[in-house]
């Protein structure tokens, strides 16, 4: 018999929090994610299922929609990330699948992904440090690729604007935490 326990990115049984200064750096496991990619003559369909998805548009280069339960973001032309709670879409990539048909193809990206909530007042200073975008300029749904110390990331604009979600490869998940822990305490 084992007594397996799940994980989080970060190694803990639960999500490791970090404060400095008023900003807030909380590891968050509770997200479920599938990639979104519409398969060549399909494009529109896929965008009228993804529409129908977030009760609206869907987002643009540079643009998350910030729906619920479901939330998206733009990857590339005709791709886009779909995430939501995990308590209520464990097996988010099946019901994408089951929706989208045969329009895309959907992949499982959960385990792929670490991702980190950032909040306080002071959240930009702390980003200027790490990340070669412009936060000052970045408002509620907009969604930046970039790359924090060697590592590709998105970087969401979150409601209210103190609010950053940060996506980054799972398999260097310690690596990101200290990027950005190191800039919270060299900016605050």
């Amino acid at each position: 018999m084992h007594d397996l326990a799940p994980l989080c990115a970060l190694s803990g049984a639960e999500p490791r929090v970090d404060v400095v200064a008023g900003v807030t750096l909380t590891e968050n496991p509770t997200l479920a994610l599938a990639s979104v990619m519409a398969r060549q003559g399909h494009e529109a369909a896929c965008r009228g299922h993804l529409s129908a998805l977030l009760e609206g548009p869907i987002p643009e280069p540079g643009k998350a929609i910030l729906h619920e339960p479901e939330a998206s973001f733009w990857m590339g032309p005709d791709q886009w990330m779909v995430g939501a709670p995990s308590t209520t879409h464990e097996d988010l990539a099946a019901q994408l699948r089951l929706r989208f048909g045969n329009t895309a193809s959907i992949t499982e990206q959960t385990d792929a992904w670490v991702c980190y909530d950032m909040r306080g007042h002071d959240i930009e200073d702390a980003i200027r440090l790490c990340a070669n975008i412009d936060i000052d300029q970045m408002q509620t749904g907009d969604a930046q690729r970039t790359v924090i110390h060697y590592m590709g990331v998105y970087v969401l604009r979150r409601d209210p604007a103190t609010w950053l979600r940060i996506l980054g490869p799972r398999s260097s998940a310690k690596s990101l935490h200290h990027a950005l822990v190191t800039a919270m305490r060299a900016a605050l």
